[in-house]
């Protein structure tokens, strides 16, 4: 993406500052850890999918890497950038936090937020993205997006086009118009003799898999909740997802 240009995307917007690059993309379904597994079979994890791919990834503009001495102190953390690179982190707070600034301004629309947190489902040896809620429909500051150290120590390493911020709009007081009220399963009949269902037909094919049943084996895994259908059979509902589909930010009319 080229910098300098308002980029108009419908209900989430980037406006990047003079002189600097966002690198952006739909966050990917993919992966390595997911790719290593045998025949792939986390990948078989519909709702780990989904969250894999639910918003988009803010890429490093350059190779680096970072260490911190276990001290508090803002020199507590040392990044050494790569060679002809700029890192895109720094010690900004101390506390062992190691900080990205982000290179943009992000709209939403009225009554969004944006969630900003870490790659997701992308563990990191020595070091954790926090997360936050930025009011992006109204705030014309930029927000940085930090990692904490959890060893003293340890380098660790961020690569060019590395993601390093995850992110995504979430309705503004959604959660807090919501009334949680716990209940006994049994006070859902259906419900319950589905879940019933379903547990008996879990366990009735792990055992089958144990003995080695040439049709479980076969099957490999139960497919129902991947393909939306319920213990009975019956489709779940219109809206089930088995993959999102993300656009692209593309170029806006900087007018």
């Amino acid at each position: 993406m080229s910098s300098g240009e308002p980029v108009e995307t419908g209900g989430l917007t980037a406006y990047v500052l003079d002189g600097h690059e966002l690198r952006i993309r739909p966050a990917p379904l993919e992966r390595a850890w997911m790719d290593a597994s045998a025949n792939r079979f986390a990948y078989r994890c519909l709702p780990l999918n989904i969250a894999n791919a639910h918003g988009w990834e803010v890429l490093c503009t350059g190779g680096f890497s970072a260490i911190w001495d276990g001290q508090q102190h803002m020199d507590g953390i040392e990044v050494k950038p790569d060679r002809d690179a700029t890192a895109p982190a720094v010690s900004h707070f101390g506390e062992g936090v190691l900080t990205f600034h982000l290179p943009c301004i992000f709209r939403t629309d009225p009554g969004y937020d944006l969630f900003v947190t870490g790659p997701i489902n992308r563990p990191k040896d020595g070091i954790s993205a926090l997360s936050a809620v930025v009011e992006t429909d109204w705030s014309p500051y930029t927000f940085t997006m930090n990692w904490l150290f959890t060893r003293a120590d340890h380098r660790v390493r961020f690569e060019k086009d590395e993601p390093f911020c995850h992110l995504f709009p979430v309705q503004r007081e959604s959660l807090e118009r919501i009334d949680p009220v716990a209940r006994i399963l049994g006070s859902d009949p259906k419900l319950e003799r589905e879940h019933t269902a379903w547990s008996a037909s879990r366990n009735s094919f792990n055992r089958d898999l144990a003995d080695a049943n040439p049709e479980a084996a076969q099957q490999g895994w139960q497919k129902a909740y991947f393909q939306g259908l319920s213990p009975s059979g019956d489709r779940a509902t219109a809206e089930h997802r088995s993959k999102l589909r993300l656009k692209q930010f593309r170029a806006g009319d900087p007018t």
